[in-house]
Order: C-alpha cells, then sequence, then structure tokens
C-alpha cells in the first residue's frame, strides 16, 4: 500500500512539475528575456495570459458609441488594450495570449522586416482547432510548400487578366441591388437604406458569380452557413483552447460541426457542377480545378477537399472584407461631403454616357482610389496582423525565442501621427498624392511575400461598385445612425450604416 501511495506521489510530482514548468516557468523566462532589453507589459497570468483583461476591455469599449466629432479617431474602440497599454509600456509591449507570447509592434522598419524577410523566419502563427476548422488547409492557415504551391496556383486564378473578365459580373452585382432600392425608393425623393446589409448582398453576390459562375440565389446558403460559423470563430480567437475541448458534444461544437459540414457539401456540389460544364475556366472554382506547372515544369493541382477550404478564406477575404470597406468608404463619404462632390464630379468625367465603369476606366478613377487608399487606412480590412517566429531572431537589435508571436499592430501604425502627421486621425485623401515618410506605413493588405492575392480584385470592385453609386446616388448620414466601430475579424459597424440616399439620374 505504501509503495502504491509512493508511486501515486511521484507521478503527481512529475506532472505537477511538468505543469509548472510549461505553464510558470517558461513564461516566467521568456518574461524575463524581453524585461532585460527594456520591453515589458502587462505581466503574465497563469494559465488565461492577459485574455480575460482583452476580453473585458472589448466588452466595456462596445458599449459606447463614438462622436461624430472626432469619427476616425477609432483605436481606443477598436483596439483598446493598445490604447491603455502602449502609453504604459510603449509602443513596443510583451502580452499573452494564454501562455503564447505576444510581442506587439509598431515601428514600421521592424514590421516591414517581418512581412518581407526571406528566410522563412516568420510565418503564420499555430492556430487552434476551432478556428482551423474554419480556415481548413486555405491559403490563410497554411505555412511552408504546403503554402507555396498553393499560392502558386492561386497566383493564377487572380491574375489580372482573370480579375479584368469579372468587370461586368461586378457591374451587373451592383445593378441588382439598384433595382432593389429603386422598388424601396417609389416615387420618394429620398430614401433610409441600412447599408451595411445591403452592400455585404452585393459582395456575396459578386463572389458568387466570380467563385460559383451562380447568383446570389444559389451560393446565399453558403454564405450564411460562414457568417454562422464567423460569429463562433471571433469568439474562439478571444478564448483560450483547451487541449480536447473540440471532441467534447457541446452544443456550440455540434454547431461547429453542423456548419462545417454542411458548408463543405455545398460547395462540393458547385465542384461538381463545374465537372459537368466545359466551359468552367471563368469563375474562381473552374480556374482552382485547372492544373498548372510550377517553375519546374512539374504539373500542380488541388484536389477537392483543399479547393473547398480556398473557397472558405475566400469568402473572408473576399466578401466579408470587401463589404465592410465598401461601407466604411460610404460612411467617410457621407460624413464628408466635399470629397463625396469631388469623387462624383470625377465619375461623371470618367463615365460619361455610361452607367458603369468598363476595365479601361478603372484607372482613371484617381479620385476614387485616394478615397479607397485612405478607407483603407483609418479603417484597414484587419486591426493587426500576427506571425510567428519559427527560429530565434533579431529585429532591431530585440532578441526574439523562437515561437514568440507577433503582433503588428496596422491601425496604430496607420494612425501614427509621427508618421502621418498632426492631422492622422482626420479622412483626407489628398495624403495620397505625397510620398510616404515610411515604406512601413501603410500595409493594408500585408506586405512582402504573402501580400493579399486578392488585393486587385478587392481594389477593382470597390472602385464598380463606388463609382456606380457616386454615379447615381448622393448620400447622407442618418439621425439614426449611431457611429459604433468593432473588431470582428474585420472593421465593421456595430449597429448598421444608415444612410439616407437621393436619386440624381435616371
Amino acid at each position: 500500500m505504501m509503495q502504491f501511495l509512493l508511486a501515486a506521489i511521484c507521478i503527481v510530482g512529475f506532472y505537477l512539475t511538468k505543469f509548472l514548468y510549461a505553464n510558470w516557468f517558461i513564461p516566467w523566462r521568456i518574461q524575463r528575456h524581453f524585461a532585460k532589453q527594456g520591453i515589458k507589459g502587462p505581466g503574465y497570468r497563469l494559465l488565461v495570459g492577459n485574455t480575460t483583461q482583452i476580453r473585458a476591455m472589448y466588452t466595456e469599449a462596445q458599449k459606447k458609441p463614438m462622436s461624430l466629432s472626432h469619427p476616425h479617431d477609432i483605436i481606443h474602440r477598436v483596439f483598446p488594450f493598445y490604447h491603455k497599454w502602449a502609453p504604459v509600456y510603449g509602443k513596443i509591449f510583451l502580452y499573452w495570449f494564454g501562455k503564447k507570447p505576444r510581442l506587439l509592434i509598431t515601428d514600421p522598419d521592424m514590421i516591414k522586416d517581418v512581412l518581407t524577410n526571406p528566410s522563412g523566419c516568420f510565418g503564420m502563427i499555430d492556430i487552434d482547432p476551432f478556428v482551423k476548422l474554419f480556415f481548413g488547409d486555405g491559403l490563410i492557415g497554411l505555412n511552408g510548400e504546403k503554402w507555396a504551391k498553393h499560392r502558386r496556383i492561386i497566383n493564377h486564378a487572380f491574375k489580372t487578366d482573370k480579375v479584368k473578365g469579372w468587370v461586368s459580373d461586378i457591374a451587373d452585382s451592383t445593378h441588382t441591388i439598384f433595382k432593389l432600392w429603386e422598388k424601396q425608393r417609389g416615387d420618394k425623393e429620398e430614401f433610409e437604406i441600412e447599408v451595411n446589409k445591403d452592400i455585404h448582398s452585393v459582395s456575396a453576390d459578386i463572389i458568387s458569380r466570380t467563385s460559383f459562375g451562380s447568383n446570389f440565389e444559389e451560393g446565399k446558403r453558403i454564405f450564411t452557413l460562414q457568417e454562422k460559423q464567423l460569429g463562433l470563430i471571433s469568439q474562439a480567437l478571444r478564448t483560450i483552447y483547451i487541449p480536447g475541448f473540440r471532441f467534447l458534444p457541446t452544443k456550440t461544437n455540434r454547431d461547429r460541426w453542423n456548419l462545417d459540414e454542411e458548408t463543405r457539401n455545398a460547395i462540393q456540389k458547385l465542384i461538381n457542377t463545374n465537372r459537368k460544364i466545359k466551359e468552367n475556366a471563368k469563375n474562381l472554382i473552374g480556374l482552382l480545378m485547372s492544373a498548372y506547372k510550377n517553375d519546374e515544369g512539374v504539373e500542380e493541382k488541388l484536389q477537392d477537399s483543399e479547393i473547398i477550404d480556398e473557397c472558405k478564406n475566400f469568402y473572408l477575404a473576399g466578401k466579408e472584407t470587401s463589404a465592410n470597406l465598401m461601407t466604411w468608404v460610404l460612411i467617410s463619404l457621407a460624413i464628408d461631403q466635399e470629397w463625396q462632390t469631388k469623387a462624383r464630379e470625377e465619375v461623371y468625367q470618367v463615365l460619361g454616357d455610361s452607367t458603369e465603369p468598363n476595365w479601361d476606366q478603372l484607372s482613371n478613377l484617381k479620385i476614387v482610389t485616394m478615397i479607397i487608399q485612405e478607407t483603407l487606412r483609418l479603417y484597414p480590412l484587419s486591426v493587426t496582423l500576427t506571425k510567428q517566429a519559427h527560429k530565434d531572431v533579431t529585429l532591431k537589435n530585440i532578441n526574439i525565442p523562437r515561437g514568440t508571436q507577433m503582433h503588428l499592430a496596422m491601425i496604430a501604425v496607420h494612425h501614427d501621427p509621427e508618421l502621418w502627421g498632426e492631422n492622422s486621425t482626420e479622412f483626407n485623401p489628398a495624403r495620397f498624392t505625397e510620398p510616404r515618410k515610411h515604406p512601413g506605413a501603410y500595409f493594408p493588405f500585408g506586405a512582402g511575400p504573402k501580400v493579399c492575392v486578392g488585393q486587385t480584385l478587392a481594389m477593382v470592385e470597390t472602385k464598380i461598385v463606388m463609382s456606380m453609386m457616386l454615379r447615381n446616388y448622393s448620400f447622407r448620414l442618418s439621425p439614426t445612425y449611431v457611429h459604433a466601430p468593432m473588431h470582428m475579424m474585420s472593421l465593421k459597424p456595430q449597429h448598421g450604416a444608415q444612410l439616407i440616399f437621393t436619386k440624381l439620374r435616371d
């Protein structure tokens, strides 16, 4: 009996020592390592790190809407822990996501080095199984040679000549929402629209046409499923994952499983439909199904499961972010009527009597382009980018241990008065006529080898939709609009975007 008791004590002692080593000693050692280099932070808390503090700050921030007197000064609301901790610990500080160290960086030189480093030192972070369920084996969550293969194939799908072929599809989707608005307008001079919802419908219709070769009705179920999954994933991103928890049949887990299965089945049906059509190389699924030769002449092709995952990724990167970008453009122009007028005059001049721009006209929309760029600066598609050091590395004399996650604070850099001037939180598209002080000061689509593969499509889509809206309508904020940007995977208006539209031309 005594031997059994001693054995049990030894086993418990072994696992307790192992637990404390992994969850207390290693974080303490990493924290001490950075403190010696002058980098501090809020301090590690056993198991949870700083996640409970951060979650509480987001909850508190989202309770209070913003004043329209300074509408674009949004960091305190969408990035509250940076707003609170940067004045205390500096623009580079260490915080903890569970037991994972995260080095928050706002130095543009360091950011540029992380994003453009060719040595493979920095890659995607290790994502928990719940997030992995959403992204699967898609480009967003891959590293190494598998990422390189997917990237080569997807690059073919998003070549300029392919995007050029989607211009008419984008215009058709925009005309569809105009028809709906005209029914709602009736014989009224003015009418109110919750535009964020309708812009998401336009974006979904565009993705349906370009990805699936179908109209919105056929792809609608996929987007509904993905939107439900996105809400669950946003929760997971701010919660510590407990090993093995994903296998428990909780209600949330069952919802995740069912949503993923339904989504995969729906996309698989569209893949099967494309196989039966000979002329399928125009849409994204058809392009992803095609085989391409790499630089060594070896033919590469994605499996159906990989195509499904890329389509799921494209939902987030293509539909969700583009819709929110277009919404923020409309809100910004609704606030700033002077820039709205300038943009409309340019659209009239460039389009002439045409109701929609063609490919050649898009490059002449200079003011519209600057407006989009300024919106991306103030309301970036993602508040931060996160990378992970895959080996020990030195950045600007800071020794960073392997496994450290680097939180590249895009929105903080985009709003930094040292980089953009004292008016850094004001909407001023004209700033994009001047050279930037630093090449790392602006990176809305990332930079380096992992720059967003769909950025050309995103810019083309936004130019087309915005120019068509400016040509047909003037718009201003509704009295019911509440300015409340929030971060949920991408930046979105928490309470919608209520605008009052006036029809300009028949």
